[in-house]
C-alpha cells in the first residue's frame, strides 16, 4: 500500500520547527505548558512502532524471498551499515583533530561528577545479550527494538520454511502492515503540531533563547565541530546514493518530511513510519525498505557514531589528554562497534559514550560537559541517522536488483 501525504505536512513541519524555536525563546511559560502536546504526538507514533516493525519485517522478508536471495540482501544491508558507520567515525575523528574544539577550553568539570560511575555493569558483553531477550513482551514494553527485529527475522524465515502452511500468515502480516501504515498516515497529519510543541518546549526548558545561547557559547566550537562533521557525512552519503543508484537530488526532496520529523522528534524509531512512507513515495521497492529501514533504525547510527568520536576526543582535549594514533584507532573501532550493536540497551547514547571513554581510559565525568547541548545536537545526529537508513534502502535495492520505479532521479 502506498501512503501519500499532503504537501502541507512537509511545509507545515518545516514552519513548525522555526515557530517552535521562536515560541520557546520568547514565550517560555506558554511553551512549557504545551509540552504534553508534543509528548502525546510522540506517544502516538511510538504506539505504532512494535506492530509496524514486526509486520513490516515479516512481510518484507517474505516478499524479498519471492524475487531474490534474502541472505544476499541481509549481507549487503549489514555490510553497507558497517561501512557507512565506520566512515562516519572516521569523519568525526578527522573533524575534531582539525578543529580541536576542546584545546585550551576551561570548563567547570567538577559539576559533572554526578555522572561518573554510571557504567558499573556495562561491558561489550551487554551488546550481544541485548540482541536476544528472555521476554519478548517485556522488550516490547521497554521499547527494546533489536530483539523484536531479530525475532521477526527468525519468524519470517520459519514461515518461508514451512511452505504452504505459512501462506495464510504471510498474507495476514502483509495486511497488518497495510493497516498500520494507514493508521500512521492519520497520525502524521498532526506532525506540524507535534513538532512545534516538542521544539518550543525544549527550547523553553533551556531558558529561552538567552539560556540556549549561553549553553551554545560555553561549548560553541564543539557544537560547530559536530555539525560540520555531520554535514560532511550527509554529502558523503549523497555521493554514495548518486554513484550506486539512479536517484539524485529529488530523493532529498522526497525524504525532507522524514528528515524534518527526525529533527523535531530526535528519535529514529519514532521517525520510522515517516521514513517508510517517504522512501515509498521516492520509488524504493517496499519489500526492500520494509526490511532495511526497521533494521537501520535500530542498528545503523551514523550520526551517533560520528558524535561519539567527536565527543570523546573533545573530552580528552578539555582534560589536556593527548590521544595518539593507537588510542584513536581504539576510539574508531569501539565507537563503530558500539553504535552498531548497542541500540537495544536502554539509554544507548550514554552507554556507547561510556564504553568508548572506558576503552581509552578517559574520565567518565567528562560526559557531564556535553549534556547542556546534547539535546540540541541529538536532533542533528538523528537526522543523519535517518538519512543514512534512507540512502541504505535505495542502495540495497539497487545492489539486489529489486529496483522499483525511481522517482528521484535527475
Amino acid at each position: 500500500m502506498k501512503i501519500s501525504q499532503p504537501k502541507f505536512i512537509l511545509w507545515g513541519t518545516f514552519l513548525s520547527v522555526i515557530l517552535g524555536l521562536l515560541s520557546g525563546g520568547f514565550f517560555i511559560e506558554a511553551s512549557l505548558n504545551i509540552q504534553w502536546v508534543g509528548q502525546l504526538f510522540l506517544n502516538a507514533l511510538k504506539m505504532t512502532i512494535i506492530p509496524l516493525i514486526f509486520s513490516a519485517v515479516v512481510s518484507g522478508i517474505c516478499n524479498l524471498n519471492k524475487n531474490s536471495n534474502f541472505g544476499r540482501t541481509g549481507l549487503i544491508t549489514v555490510t553497507y551499515y558497517t561501512i557507512t558507520t565506520s566512515v562516519a567515525v572516521l569523519i568525526g575523528l578527522l573533524s575534531v583533530n582539525l578543529l580541536e574544539p576542546g584545546k585550551g577550553l576551561k570548563l567547570n568539570i567538577n559539576e559533572s561528577n554526578q555522572y561518573a560511575g554510571s557504567d558499573e555493569a556495562i561491558s561489550f558483553s551487554d551488546i550481544p545479550l541485548s540482541m536476544v531477550t528472555d521476554n519478548l513482551f517485556k522488550s516490547a514494553t521497554n521499547g527494546e527494538l533489536l530483539p523484536i527485529i531479530i525475532f521477526a527475522v527468525l519468524f519470517a524465515v520459519a514461515l518461508l520454511k514451512v511452505d504452504s502452511k505459512g501462506e495464510r500468515l504471510i498474507v495476514f502480516f502483509g495486511d497488518i502492515n497495510t493497516i498500520m501504515m494507514q493508521i500512521v498516515s492519520w497520525i502524521m497529519m498532526l506532525t506540524p503540531i507535534g513538532v512545534f510543541a516538542l521544539v518550543s518546549s525544549r527550547v523553553a526548558e533551556a531558558g529561552g533563547l538567552e539560556g540556549f545561547s549561553d549553553e551554545i557559547k560555553a561549548v560553541g566550537k564543539y557544537v560547530v565541530c559536530v555539525i560540520f562533521g555531520l554535514a560532511v557525512h550527509f554529502f558523503f552519503l549523497f555521493l554514495v546514493l548518486k554513484k550506486i543508484t539512479s536517484h539524485g537530488f529529488l530523493y532529498i526532496k522526497f525524504l525532507l518530511r522524514a528528515l524534518i520529523t527526525a529533527f523535531g522528534t530526535a528519535s529514529s524509531s519514532a521517525t520510522l513510519p515517516t521514513s517508510l512512507a517517504c522512501t515509498n513515495e521516492a520509488g524504493v521497492n517496499p519489500s526492500t525498505s520494509k526490511f532495511v529501514l526497521p533494521l537501520g533504525a535500530t542498528v545503523n547510527m551514523d550520526g551517533t557514531a560520528l558524535y561519539e568520536a567527536v565527543a570523546v576526543m573533545f573530552i580528552a582535549q578539555v582534560y589536556g589528554i593527548d590521544l595518539g594514533v593507537g588510542q584513536q584507532l581504539i576510539v574508531f573501532i569501539t565507537a563503530t562497534l558500539a553504535a552498531i550493536g548497542a541500540a537495544g540497551i536502554p539509554q544507548a547514547g550514554l552507554v556507547t559514550m561510556v564504553l568508548v571513554l572506558t576503552a581509552v581510559n578517559l574520565p567518565l565525568e567528562g560526559v557531564g560537559l556535553l549534556l547542556a547541548v546534547d539535546w540540541f545536537l541529538d536532533r542533528f545526529r538523528t537526522t543523519i541517522n535517518v538519512w543514512g537508513d534512507s540512502v541504505g534502502a535505495a542502495v540495497v535495492e539497487q545492489m539486489t536488483n529489486q529496483q522499483g520505479k525511481v522517482r528521484g532521479s535527475n
